[in-house]
């Protein structure tokens, strides 16, 4: 049986579970809900905090014989280390999703594995900003330490946008201990890297480009398009940087999403997650959750669905705060060649926070085609075929 930890029962913990009937495998969900309530979703999930993951093991245990562990999202990752470490269970350790849960200690950890890495500070959330400014070039980026999906990252160009900036992790972090980091920003363009560890092996299983640039102020990602289009040398660079990247950090087994600028100077690592590709976007490669549910449970032999075709996923960005009224051109942009599906996760009436105090996205565009060009050609194109109605909400007094 494979146990499956999971944020939510959203759509990519059913897109697992649906792998799994398919290919046999006993799923047993378990979620981070109120452990009160008897099933109120109706899934058979065990209930898990997330806060004290290790009091879970023996619920867990006694649903059957656990043999494997997938963990959706970081802080899932978290609590699926310290089950599988209680239960004896092979997964990653917990100080190794520790550090990829932690900006600074990832940082600190590359650095002393000789990766290139910007200059980095921790700075307490008490501080000075003013004071702080002073002692930076620019532009920097500053980011919260644990959040993910870009959410509070923010490029400075001056000590005024950087106190700003300063000012507004704080007050998204909503209160005044713990701490921020500050980098000197990247120049060049980022790729992200599908991967899973086999005994601290990492096997690739998709370069993908990102080819909107992120250069800030803040860092929305939009298009993720597969198979890469870089010169291999420069592909190979990035699989052995992630490949040190994985071995600093410590993780040793199951799936790994890992994200990457490239510049002249090399590889710069952002950040490696013990997860695969979050949300709605591990779509964009048929067969991944049967794959990492296979790898699991200790059978390796099926692989991803060979396909000569490129793919790509667009995360449909929120154009400005305020309520969703209306979407349409929603059957405009389906009709678009190579387009896959589109799926608006975003419903009407609902607040729509873009970044960097937002944590989701509009919906998501799905596409494929004969080259990569082609798959983001197509993806911009039903993009713009989508009308978002969105209304401008009070302020509150």
């Amino acid at each position: 049986m494979v146990l499956l930890i999971a944020s939510t029962t959203g759509y990519q913990t059913q897109m697992f579970a649906e792998a799994a009937q398919r290919l046999g495998i006993d799923l047993l969900l378990a979620t981070d809900r109120c452990h009160v309530l008897a099933d109120p979703w109706g899934d058979q999930a065990v209930p898990v905090r997330f806060e004290d993951p290790e009091s879970s093991a023996l619920p867990i245990s006694a649903r059957g014989d656990i043999t494997g562990i997938v963990a959706l999202g970081d802080r899932a990752a978290v609590a699926a280390a310290a089950i599988a470490q209680r239960l004896g269970i092979r997964y990653n350790s917990v100080e190794s999703v520790q550090a990829c849960h932690n900006k600074f200690l990832a940082r600190q950890k590359f650095q002393a594995a000789g990766l290139p890495v910007p200059r980095f500070e921790r700075l307490p959330l008490q501080t000075d900003p003013s004071e702080a400014a002073r002692r930076w070039a620019y532009p920097c980026v500053l980011k919260p330490l644990t959040l993910s999906g870009s959410r509070g990252v923010i490029r400075a160009d001056s000590p005024l946008e950087f106190q700003q900036a300063f000012e507004r992790i704080r007050k998204l972090l909503d209160y005044q201990t713990g701490f921020l980091q500050v980098e000197a920003f990247i120049p060049g363009m980022e790729f992200a890297l599908e991967g899973i560890l086999e005994n601290g092996e990492l096997k690739a299983i998709a370069l993908f480009d990102k080819p909107d640039p992120l250069n800030g102020p803040f860092f929305e990602e939009t298009i993720y398009v597969t198979p890469s289009r870089l010169p291999q040398d420069t592909q190979h660079a990035i699989a052995q940087t992630t490949q040190r990247a994985v071995n600093a950090l410590g993780l040793e087994h199951g799936p790994v999403h890992a994200e990457m600028r490239v510049n002249p100077g090399g590889v710069w690592m952002l950040e490696v997650a013990a997860r695969p590709i979050g949300g709605l976007c591990a779509r964009v490669l048929p067969g991944l959750p049967e794959r990492i549910l296979q790898h699991a449970s200790g059978s390796d032999g099926r692989k991803n669905e060979a396909n000569d075709q490129a793919r790509g996923v667009m995360m449909i960005p929120i154009p400005r705060a305020g309520v969703l009224k209306t979407v349409t051109g929603i059957e405009n942009a389906l009709a678009v060649p190579g387009i896959e599906d589109v799926v608006i996760t975003a419903k009407a009436g609902q607040r729509l926070i873009p970044l960097p105090e937002g944590a989701s996205y509009l919906g998501f565009v799905f596409s494929n085609g004969p080259d990569p060009a082609a798959a983001e050609s197509a993806l911009r194109t039903a993009h713009s075929r989508l009308r978002f109605e969105i209304l401008g909400t009070l302020p509150v007094l």
